[in-house]
């Protein structure tokens, strides 16, 4: 069994929940460490003053935040320490809010919640509640020295807590390129979408996703220690397709049905029949 990182309660009115977190997932990531070449010893990072090019020890080292380039306000561990947010055992639920108001994008972090002792019941009322009314809770934890925003919903039998960014932590779309009222989409394109998008719906099962590249780098990195030798082929660059989306869509529908790439070829050639016909037309 994990240890928690973290015990204190739920608290909602007058309500109090003794609950433990857990984190609920865990990076499969491969990471490297880094080797010097010729003798495959690691390589050690030091701190090394820009000024005179000597390693720093850390009794020298100050925070600093940068003003302007080279330009910095030094701040001590005391002064920060002043500001940390009471260190509270508990996540006060302000507001109960619908799932579907909060757009995914605001999800940092999930973590279990799971009752502590003389919990288990007042868990299952909150957890049971939240569930039937389709509501979550939104409150605020401080994990070591930093306090969070925080979601907490029901998900089967456990309760999620879920860090959220604040508001002013999310980029606004405002600057970027997107399209608008200048590009034309025909009725006919928007159907045949949607009726690619309802040929590929189904239910979402994450077992049934991989991270392939992880899982050729495991490959390959057992290959190597098992003395194999590996050779690396050169990549060949496909030349770029100018796309007909008309073409693509009714291609893309054929394939989704159970067609395969025939009926791919074919769309193509009947697009190909259509503009030849068009350009007859236009002669």
């Amino acid at each position: 069994m994990p240890r928690p990182i973290w015990t204190g309660a739920i608290s909602f009115g007058l309500v109090n929940v003794p609950v433990k977190l857990y984190s609920a997932v865990t990076s499969k990531d491969v990471r490297f460490h880094q080797l010097e070449a010729s003798t495959n010893a690691r390589v050690r990072q030091r701190r090394v003053s820009s000024a005179t090019g000597e390693e720093v020890g850390y009794d020298d080292i100050v925070k600093g935040y940068e003003l302007r380039p080279d330009t910095y306000v030094t701040v001590s561990p005391e002064e920060l320490s002043s500001l940390d947010p009471p260190s509270t055992r508990a996540v006060d639920i302000a507001d109960f809010v619908d799932l579907s108001d909060i757009d995914p994008v605001y999800f940092e972090r999930p973590y279990y919640l799971v009752p502590d002792r003389g919990g288990a019941k007042a868990y299952a009322l909150l957890r049971d509640a939240m569930a039937e009314t389709g509501k979550i809770g939104i409150g605020r934890l401080v994990l070591r020295t930093k306090e969070y925003l925080a979601a907490i919903r029901p998900r089967g039998d456990v309760l999620v807590l879920e860090t959220l960014y604040y508001g002013d932590e999310v980029n606004p779309t405002t600057e970027l390129e997107l399209p608008g009222d200048e590009v034309e989409v025909s009725d006919r394109e928007v159907a045949m979408a949607r009726q690619l998008i309802d040929t590929l719906a189904s239910d979402f099962d994450p077992d049934r996703y991989h991270d392939t590249y992880r899982e050729r780098v495991l490959e390959l990195i057992e290959r190597k220690a098992e003395g194999q030798e590996i050779v690396v082929e050169e990549p060949t660059e496909e030349p770029a397709r100018v796309v007909d989306l008309m073409a693509a869509l009714e291609a893309s529908l054929a394939r989704a049905q159970g067609g395969g790439e025939a009926d791919e070829d074919r769309a193509d050639e009947d697009r190909a029949d259509d503009d030849r016909a068009d350009a007859a037309e236009a002669g």
